[in-house]
């Protein structure tokens, strides 16, 4: 939900990523003289500064926040390398994925650091977020001493493919790190980016034509690709300048993480899958150095150059190989591996042959294609002349030149710096929450009904008799529909009674469908959304009717309850988290 309020000074946007985390920010005053005033951190990795830090936390054994980003992976290679027990320390790293399609995500969710440990996942996002938040207050701070915490308005970004659950687990969070929830707003990834890519300067002729082609009217589609998710959305620019959604976002886990993940699979083929889970428990720094190496190599790949691809192999994973008696030395796994042909040593170095370093990316850029020939082609988008890529990996120039080989009648927009687009467009975001005019919904939304048997609609074994009426059980009654266009604040209502006068509150189950049409609440596809929890007033429950309100069309799901006779607005709770684990 938006802020309640818009007495705010300065909008701070936090992009919580799964590689790699930031903020931005902007005060009302620069937003209004040029919104592209937008400030953002440089963080120090050590060799470079960087507009965004790795999402890595470290915390005591004591279970408390010690180091977020660079420092945390500093910290923990440090002090690897004193010989500090590292045991009971707390290390995690790219970990925000646990939240992408958990269907059972909840506060006692739980989550392994790098060696094994489990620990709440929840207090894991909060101790991230909490530093993230005050990392940036006190930046601003220091330039405008007489901030105040409620001087600010902050924004949370998530990808537009994630449930209505891990949104509601992120605002948690951030409730719990310390952000007021009328403070608060969550912003959709691509959402974000284009109300930024609307701003661009038309210094370059893909930035001219683009523009010239949303002020017109044209759609276009939004690719995010950021570090662990690809969204994909087509959205419309109106006469209001306002953007409409014109598909619901799709994707998966397609972003450079899984690019990630195949080159461990590819090195564990390579010199043993346990081989490198023992250095990863015995040398957790020479890890994190591997993990650097590749990030490095990963950005610098290119469809030319035929130069073989290096890693140094740390000391640590050598001598655990010698101890490997089918192995024993590196050139003899090299040897037997799958990869003979395309793997050597070359001065001490492990050398890959760049073609196959190349198809370390093929899955992950097919499936990316795949999903976006779906919508142009399945989806009758046919039509659509632009395609606008953002996020940290549309910056990988493989996957650029791939994109424009396979979609060569589209033109290909990347604009400068896309891997902060996301971030910039959700300070935008936070200064015009209204720049998003029309969404589309993701899923049928409504409630469980009971009503009146009709033997020829209904499957006889959903007949129930109730005070000698014959009734039909799970039936889905149905307040919004997949594909629905809805407007923000889009509100849909139903009055409710309590059947039971004992009860102290009334709850009502809300569920959630991609089918157009679901007929019951226990088919397969459909899902508890959450409950609706509403307190009664005891001295009211006789005769007393409960008008409940879903409101659909922002960014989250929000809900009201009202007393019909009174107009007394009661506080409602929506969980959407499971309790178990």
């Amino acid at each position: 939900m938006a802020a309640a309020v818009d007495r705010y000074l300065f909008v701070a946007a936090i992009d919580f990523g799964t590689t790699y985390s930031g903020y931005a920010f902007s005060s009302k005053d620069a937003f209004e003289e040029d919104p592209l005033k937008i400030s953002t951190n440089s963080w120090n990795s050590g060799s470079d500064l960087s507009y965004k830090a790795p999402t890595a936390l470290l915390l005591t054994p004591k279970k408390e926040f010690k180091s977020f980003g660079y420092t945390a992976e500093t910290d923990y290679t440090q002090m690897a390398e004193d010989g500090a027990d590292l045991s009971k320390h707390y290390y995690f790293h790219r970990f925000k994925m646990l939240l992408h399609n958990n269907k059972n995500l909840g506060k006692k969710t739980k989550i392994t650091d790098e060696t094994g440990k489990s620990f709440p996942a929840f207090d894991v996002f909060v101790h991230s977020i909490r530093y993230l938040k005050d990392h940036v207050f006190h930046a601003i701070k220091n330039s405008f001493t007489d901030l105040l915490e409620k001087d600010m308005k902050y924004v949370l970004t998530v990808p537009a493919i994630w449930n209505d659950n891990a949104k509601q687990f992120m605002r948690e969070a951030a409730a719990e790190a310390g952000i007021k929830g009328t403070q608060l707003m969550i912003a959709l990834e691509p959402e974000a980016a284009s109300i930024y890519c609307q701003t661009l300067p038309s210094e370059t002729v893909y930035n001219r034509t683009f523009l010239k082609a949303a002020n017109s009217g044209s759609t276009y589609m939004v690719v995010d690709l950021g570090g662990g998710t690809a969204d994909i959305t087509v959205h419309q620019r109106q006469g209001d300048r306002t953007l409409k959604e014109l598909l619901p976002a799709t994707g998966g886990a397609l972003g450079g993480k899984s690019v990630d993940d195949e080159f461990w699979r590819f090195l564990g083929q390579v010199v043993g899958e346990k081989n490198l889970a023992l250095m990863k428990k015995e040398s957790m720094e020479d890890y994190i150095d591997l993990s650097r190496q590749f990030e490095t190599k990963k950005r610098e790949i290119t469809v030319e150059g035929e130069r073989n691809v290096l890693f140094t192999l740390p000391v640590t994973l050598l001598d655990i190989i010698k101890r490997d008696k089918q192995r024993q030395t590196i050139e003899k796994a090299i040897q037997i591996s799958p990869f003979s042909h395309t793997v050597e040593l070359k001065r001490k170095k492990l050398s890959i042959n760049v073609g196959q370093f190349r198809g370390l990316f093929s899955k992950t850029i097919n499936g990316i294609l795949s999903h976006m020939e779906t919508i142009l082609y399945k989806h009758k988008f046919k039509h659509i002349q632009h395609i606008l890529m953002v996020g940290g990996f549309s910056e990988c120039l493989l996957l650029q030149s791939a994109i424009r080989k396979r979609l060569n009648q589209k033109v290909i927009v990347v604009p400068d710096e896309a891997g902060l687009a996301v971030l910039k467009g959700a300070v935008l975001f936070g200064h015009t929450p209204r720049a998003i005019s029309c969404r589309v919904a993701r899923y049928s939304y409504g409630t469980q009904s009971w009503p009146t048997f009709n033997p020829n609609v209904h499957p006889e074994k959903k007949r129930v008799v109730i005070n000698g009426v014959s009734r039909c059980k799970d039936v889905f009654f149905k307040f919004i529909e997949a594909n629905q266009e809805l407007v923000p604040g889009h509100r849909e209502s139903q009055v409710f009674q309590p059947l039971n006068l004992t009860e102290n509150f009334l709850e009502c189950t809300v569920y959630a469908s991609p089918l157009v049409d679901p007929m019951f609440t226990d088919e397969d596809d459909c899902i508890v959304l959450g409950v609706l929890r509403i307190p009664l007033n005891p001295k009211r429950k006789k005769n007393l009717k409960i008008e409940e309100t879903l409101i659909f069309g922002e960014t989250e799901l929000a809900v009201q309850a009202r007393d019909i006779e009174t107009e007394e607005i009661y506080e409602t709770q929506f969980n959407l988290l499971k309790d178990g684990t």
